[in-house]
């Protein structure tokens, strides 16, 4: 069976135009099938703010409003996704950019109101693998950002993390997958005051582990979880590490495992 990876870079690359570039260039040279995921970064928030729209977190996570998914749409869909295909295509890498309602690849249910109304954001609840291999098979390398739809004419926001989880998982079936998380960190640490403090690996008892300690919390729970989520379904390999890890196999990182 053929490999595919599927890399999500987070926002906080997409934010710095030469990490992007550097980022991008070695995603094009990864030899062998892929798909890219990508997060949203700062720039919707500048835009709503630039257009008097105060955006509405809660535990980190965005309230998307109607008005917040214009903009969302709008930034993520259009404007980030775009200048990523566009310099992909100048590094002679085919890429073609996907929402979830493309070619209906990612199907969502509105997130329900209690305990929290986060507003007009998505829960994937199909993701159609047979279709998107269809396109790599010819190919085409997807870009998919952070928008997925209802199947009743809904956008809706959805976190790119578990985009990406669910990709991974919805490719099994045809391909190894290896599903990679590239950030700003070299992997997951365990004292977020050290940078070197890397944790080589992560099975689901020591990450209980860590999690009652405290050394891991916040934005990294829902990371893991969908790691955790991708191996249950059949992936066979997740990292988590600096965009490094796409160039060099050997970079140090955190590899997930069942």
């Amino acid at each position: 069976m053929d490999k595919i990876r599927v890399v999500k870079i987070g926002g906080n690359v997409i934010d710095n135009p030469e990490a992007l570039s550097s980022f991008l260039a070695n995603f094009a040279n990864l030899e062998g099938n892929k798909i890219l995921v990508h997060g949203g970064g700062k720039i919707a928030t500048e835009l709503s703010k630039s257009m008097g729209i105060t955006p509405q977190m809660i535990d980190g996570r965005r309230v998307t409003s109607q008005q917040d998914l214009e903009v969302v749409t709008m930034v993520y869909a259009g404007l980030i996704n775009k200048n990523i295909v566009a310099q992909l295509q100048a590094k002679a890498c085919n890429a073609v950019g996907f929402t979830g309602a493309d070619a209906n690849a990612i199907v969502s249910d509105i997130r329900p109101t209690q305990p929290i109304d986060f507003g007009l954001v998505g829960d994937v609840k199909t993701v159609n693998g047979k279709a998107i291999s269809g396109f790599v098979e010819q190919g085409v390398i997807p870009v998919f950002c952070a928008i997925t739809h209802d199947g009743n004419g809904q956008l809706l926001n959805t976190n790119a993390d578990t985009i990406a989880s669910e990709l991974a998982a919805s490719l099994v079936d045809f391909y190894d997958v290896e599903l990679i998380y590239c950030f700003e960190k070299q992997g997951v640490l365990e004292n977020v005051e050290d940078e070197n403090s890397v944790i080589p690996e992560i099975n689901p008892s020591y990450y209980e582990k860590l999690k009652a300690e405290g050394k891991i919390h916040s934005g990294m729970l829902p990371k893991m979880t969908n790691c955790f989520d991708a191996i249950k379904k059949g992936v066979k390999s997740v990292k988590i590490g600096s965009p490094e890890v796409i160039r060099n196999e050997n970079q140090l990182c955190s590899i997930i495992t069942g």
